[in-house]
């Protein structure tokens, strides 16, 4: 007597591409997707979302602007990501984040619930349009209660898209639970601190993050102090020396967007009194071996890994000629793929110059 084959429903990740902006030629290929994570381009992305959602009616989904990647780089055309099989997932939104994202709390509770999800086997994934740090705490507020884990990003130009609609001053995000094995979130720091310099922050505007003084001096002087360089050199040296915000055991990156007058304006709030120290680059490739080697003894059999990469570190990786060999590392773990983000999110964190990735058994 024959044995009917049992089918496989461990959950599986498929990326799809156009580099010229042709969606349907992106999602060719894919299997009865049951979640979909777009990245589009600002002229496209509009089109996207309405075109996703005509071929794929119900199938939730959420996307952004920006670059993506698997093996190689996406820039201008379109990426799409479909997890399939094994996975329940909802998609949903968050508006208003500038003002009162608190509002619409009830759904991601709706959400979580529905999902039915715990920290070993559910993730949230969100995509943000900025208010970074307000947007996590109101949506860690949430998770927390079961310890279920967050990994996201900034998109560019202002813009989310939730089950085809697209929104402005809004959080787009994903509930997705691994029916069939554990999720784990991961952060990569390849910054270590430099000496013992050690700074309180004054002069702060937590509107425009910027840093007006530190310990009592010109902020852009004491960066300039300390490192000798130009005031036109600040904006790339902060790939190699940004900021670190000490918080308990860990450091948040805080990398420097402009230099304004003799203040610094940056990437993310740093408040009046913040303690502040110096980071430098430390050896990226041999931190990106131990993350890998990391996930491999937690995670043997692997199904999927979605990652969110900093635009300085594809900036620095792409000046250091390393981003290449650094997606084919990372391809190693198995099915790999993400996006460029204009700042990472890791639990209630929002962090710079960082990766944060979940990996799905």
């Amino acid at each position: 007597m024959n044995k009917r084959k049992e089918r496989d429903f461990t959950m599986k990740q498929y990326f799809g591409i156009s580099q010229h902006g042709d969606l349907k030629e992106a999602v060719r290929g894919f299997i009865r997707p049951e979640m979909l994570l777009l990245f589009s381009n600002s002229e496209q992305f509009e089109a996207h979302v309405r075109e996703l959602e005509a071929l794929y009616p119900g199938v939730p989904s959420i996307g952004c602007i920006g670059m993506s990647y698997d093996t190689k780089i996406v820039e201008k055309g379109v990426g799409v990501i479909a997890f399939s099989e094994g996975v329940h997932a909802v998609a949903n939104v968050l508006e208003q984040i500038s003002t009162m994202p608190v509002k619409y709390i009830e759904r991601l509770e709706r959400d979580v619930k529905s999902v039915g999800g715990s920290k070993e086997d559910t993730i949230c994934i969100d995509f943000c349009t900025g208010n970074d740090a307000c947007v996590l705490t109101t949506l860690y507020s949430v998770l927390k209660r079961r310890n279920i884990s967050l990994v996201g990003g900034t998109g560019d130009a202002g813009m989310v898209s939730a089950n085809g609609k697209i929104y402005k001053d809004a959080v787009a995000y994903a509930m997705v639970k691994n029916k069939n094995g554990r999720v784990k979130a991961y952060k990569e720091n390849i910054y270590h601190q430099v000496k013992n310099y050690r700074f309180i922050a004054s002069g702060t505007d937590k509107q425009k993050y910027k840093i007006g003084a530190l310990n009592g001096r010109p902020a852009k002087q004491v960066y300039q102090d300390i490192l000798h360089v130009t005031e036109q050199e600040i904006t790339t040296q902060t790939f190699k020396n940004p900021f670190g915000k000490l918080n308990g055991d860990d450091t948040c990156i805080i990398s420097i967007k402009e230099v304004s007058g003799d203040a610094l304006t940056c990437f993310r709030q740093v408040n009046d009194s913040d303690v502040l120290v110096l980071l430098e680059l430390g050896d990226y490739k041999e931190i990106v071996r131990n993350t890998i080697g990391m996930i491999r003894r937690d995670f043997p059999k692997i199904s999927a890994v979605f990652s969110v990469n900093c635009l300085f570190r594809y900036l620095l990786f792409t000046q250091e000629g390393y981003m290449k060999e650094y997606l084919e590392e990372m391809r190693k773990l198995g099915a790999h793929a993400g996006f460029v983000g204009y700042g990472e999110h890791y639990n209630n964190r929002f962090v710079n110059q960082s990766m944060t990735c979940v990996v799905f058994e």
